[in-house]
């Protein structure tokens, strides 16, 4: 089938304002032209993409997942003609970010020092935060966050693989008072909780059985907005705690944690690099998207 770039262009403004309205208004042209646009679209994939009522517009299942996998591939052409076009100007200036406190690729060390290396000439400014506020109100440039939780109006480059949450203890806790066989039985176990914030309840922990999601509030005896609290806690024998994969892998292969209920924690999408405006980006953002971009390695499946 013969691609319309102009028609996915519509496609993803009706998408992002969630209105035809909002995407005439975005795109320049008349609401009427962005409704015929979506109906040959969709007459020539034979399939609906959008469903339209008197006051809303909403994407079908097919749209949204249409939605999923063409927005990041237009991005990442957007960003390459940006490169292509202002690719003498040398980066300068202070990048702020926004980083999750779990992003452990992005925030563990190499990633960051080999940026200023390379772009000795941006200063990075750095608040590890997993509170959920309006980068670009709060003068962000950009912010590091689980794809799942970033706003669909936002362009979102992946720094990361699929990632995966995990119940871990130390073998020394298992001694005294054995491992549970299903999420259901945590309630019997002293658990080291999170929060992001005083005044925020502690997080639920996520597991999967036979395709379907549940969570289970645990009984946390001990609650912290720290990973690093949760882990030296956690190998001291303090108690079991849950968390990423990746946070926790250096101390599963010392032997100083153990995972649990791996066949409960199924892998999702990871972390991505996210920012609002897709047009004239700075060097600066430029540079550290390019450096940061998760690649794959060959032989491996992409998302």
């Amino acid at each position: 089938m013969t691609v319309d770039l102009n028609l996915v262009s519509v496609f993803l403004a009706v998408a992002e304002a969630k209105s035809f309205r909002g995407a005439a208004e975005r795109l320049g042209v008349t609401r009427s032209a962005v409704s015929q646009a979506i109906r040959r679209m969709e007459d020539r994939m034979e399939v609906a993409l959008v469903q339209r009522t008197t006051r809303s517009v909403s994407l079908t299942e097919a749209g949204v997942q249409l939605h999923q996998r063409v927005a990041p591939a237009v991005a990442e052409v957007e960003l390459a003609l940006d490169t292509a076009q202002d690719r003498d100007a040398k980066p300068t200036g202070q990048l702020r970010l926004a980083v999750s406190s779990i992003a452990e690729r992005f925030i563990c060390g190499p990633l960051l020092a080999s940026f200023a290396h390379a772009h000795p000439g941006v200063q990075v400014d750095i608040t590890v935060t997993d509170e959920e506020f309006d980068i670009v109100a709060e003068g962000y440039d950009a912010g590091v966050r689980l794809g799942e939780v970033i706003e669909q109006d936002m362009i979102a480059v992946p720094v990361s693989g699929d990632q995966r949450q995990m119940v871990v203890a130390a073998p020394s806790y298992l001694e005294r008072f054995g491992a549970p066989s299903h999420p259901a039985e945590l309630s019997q176990h002293c658990c080291i909780g999170w929060r992001p914030a005083p005044e925020v309840a502690p997080y639920r922990w996520e597991f999967e059985q036979d395709g379907r999601e549940f969570d289970v509030a645990v009984n946390a005896r001990i609650t912290t907005n720290d990973m690093w609290v949760m882990v030296r806690t956690a190998c001291a024998g303090g108690g079991l705690t849950f968390g990423m994969e990746e946070t926790f892998r250096p101390y599963i292969e010392r032997g100083e944690l153990v995972p649990l209920l791996e066949q409960y924690c199924p892998p999702f999408k990871g972390f991505f690099l996210y920012f609002a405006d897709r047009r004239n980006l700075p060097p600066k953002l430029r540079a550290l998207i390019d450096h940061v971009r998760y690649r794959p390695a060959s032989g491996r499946r992409k998302r």
